[in-house]
């Protein structure tokens, strides 16, 4: 039921006889309205004297759950890609290890990643080599560039580097090489949130919605891992994400993750030309060693 909204009978309030949907006003035993809408869990406005409540559920706009995560998902040789992806994850452990200390039980920074990494099969050898490794690193500086990509798109760009100058003057070649450019004022179309993910595995849109409610988070999109496997990702605030993830587990839900992401909340819509040249532009980025994550908020125009 992608794009629409779900009320859930027996999640309302007892004395919830009215719920708001847009500039309309149903009543609360109405079971599915189906027109597009923005996604939010939790309380609207009042109209009336009585409180009210809605669960709903999106389209998911940052996690790219339609064409444009095909296009920008395709990459080179399946084994290139994931020494790729365990480069990443080694220099995000590092820089984790750097800021919190090597112990995942008081750096949950540092628990997060470990956990994703084993999810993706990366070898427990490897994760305590990064670990242990950390310490012997030079130290490093990390940022946040802000581009304008393709489209009008907008990138947030997060690095890790020990020479400034020089990832500076790379990322700012690619982002020109692929028609995009250094700028200010990208990170007005995104919002830091928290994000946890948890396998989509036997769970019904509909259960995933009760479990959202009752944990306390925002919204929940349905989206994909590296291997195209689906995946619930419940979405809050940032100052609510241990207490979310800990709900949702003591709900019966393992989750995978639990990290601070950069929401998109205002998309750009891109047609099928500009979301090819978009991926190149995310491919080549990413492939540079000092560049840990890029976010965007491309959506494909329809």
């Amino acid at each position: 039921m992608a794009g629409g909204v779900l009320f859930l009978r027996g999640l309302l309030p007892h004395d919830c006889r009215w719920v708001a949907f847009g500039c309309m006003w149903l009543n609360s035993r109405i079971g599915t309205v189906h027109p597009p809408a923005a996604v939010i869990l939790g309380q609207f406005h009042q109209r009336t004297s009585q409180p009210c409540c809605a669960i709903h559920h999106s389209s998911v706009m940052s996690a790219g759950h339609n064409k444009w995560s095909k296009v920008k998902n395709i990459k080179g040789p399946k084994d290139a890609a994931r020494s790729r992806i365990f480069t990443k994850y080694s220099l995000m452990i590092r820089v984790a290890v750097k800021e919190g200390g090597p112990n995942p039980n008081t750096n949950l920074q540092l628990a997060n990643l470990v956990e994703r990494c084993r999810s993706l099969n990366i070898p427990k050898a490897s994760i305590e080599t990064a670990i242990k490794g950390a310490e012997k690193t030079k130290g490093g500086s990390s940022g946040l560039y802000e581009a304008r990509g393709p489209g009008g798109s907008s990138l947030l760009i997060e690095v890790q580097t020990n020479n400034k100058t020089r990832t500076h003057q790379v990322v700012k070649s690619l982002l020109y090489k692929h028609g995009a450019t250094l700028c200010s004022g990208a990170m007005h179309c995104f919002e830091q949130k928290g994000v946890v993910l948890a396998p989509q595995e036997d769970i019904s849109l509909e259960r995933a919605l009760e479990l959202a409610i009752e944990a306390g988070a925002e919204d929940i999109q349905e989206t994909q891992d590296e291997d195209e496997k689906p995946l619930l990702q419940f979405v809050c605030k940032a100052s609510d994400l241990r207490q979310v993830r800990t709900a949702l587990e003591a709900l019966g839900l393992p989750t995978i993750s639990a990290s601070l992401e950069y929401v998109a909340h205002t998309p750009a819509l891109l047609p099928l030309d500009q979301l090819e040249v978009a991926a190149r532009l995310l491919d080549a980025l990413n492939y540079d060693p000092d560049v840990i994550r890029v976010w965007d908020n491309i959506q494909e125009k329809t």
